[in-house]
This record gives structure tokens, sequence and C-alpha cells, in this order.
């Protein structure tokens, strides 16, 4: 795991940086979405996460689901086409999981990517990943410290 201006980047996962998400493939082409440090960060204390409904297919760019914190309310949009296989339960009565532990238990959803083999061409990942994201976050005056 690597550490960028305060923030954890890890370098197993694959980011769609400039929206702040993260992709981990499960295989047989499911993948599991979530915010990154870094977004958690700007929302502030999350109070809410609202996933899309299981089942609901999604293009590139759209929302699989809607995060609300004290400060923003937004959409987690999908870096892939694909359908959503499973969402994150617990964080209907803890959504501070998506804080506390991003990359982990406050994982978002699951997808059934359609064609992962060609699409996550377009995202970025280890150290190149760590690289982008540093740049993105010094860009812009991010820090999670």
């Amino acid at each position: 795991m690597s550490e960028v201006r305060g923030c954890r980047i890890p370098e197993d996962l694959y980011y769609w940086i400039e929206k702040h998400v993260w992709v981990r493939p499960e295989g047989h082409d499911v993948v599991t979405i979530g915010i990154t440090d870094p977004a958690q960060k700007l929302a502030a204390k999350i109070v809410a996460v609202t996933p899309k409904r299981v089942g609901r297919s999604v293009e590139h760019g759209q929302s699989v689901a809607t995060v609300e914190s004290g400060k923003w309310v937004g959409p987690v949009p999908t870096p892939l086409h694909g359908e959503i296989v499973a969402v994150n339960e617990a964080l209907a009565t803890n959504p501070g999981l998506a804080n506390s532990d991003p990359y982990g238990e406050g994982w978002i959803v699951k997808l059934k990517a359609s064609l992962w083999s060609v699409q996550h061409a377009a995202l970025h990942t280890g150290g190149h990943a760590v690289e982008e994201y540093r740049a993105l976050l010094e860009r812009e005056g991010i820090s999670c410290g």
C-alpha cells in the first residue's frame, strides 16, 4: 500500500482516478467497486450510501450509488459496463464504513462486468496509478492527513 499526501492508495486495485473510484477484480468478470481514500476524505463524514438495485444494468459513467455526507451529495460512477450483482448491505446501517475502511468493509457494489478483459485497460493500476494519483492530488491540493 502506498501513501500519497496522507492518502492510502493500494497498488493492487484499478482506479478511475479522476472520479475517485476503485475496482477490484474478483474473478469470472465480477468486480467490486468503491470510493477511494481521497474521495471519502473530500466527502467528510458519510451519512448515507444508497446503491442502485441488484440486477440493474449500468453503462460506463452511470451511477452505481449515491453517497451523502454533511457537505456533499453525489454519485459513485462506474468505470465499466455491466450488471450490479451485489450491494453492500452493511452500509445501510453503518455508512461510516465508507470512511473508515473504503477499500475493505466500505465497498459499495459488485458488478458483473461486460468485457472486463477489454474495459480494464482504461483504468490505472500499480505504481502507475500511484503516480497518477500523486499528480492529481498535488494539482488539486487534496490531502488526507
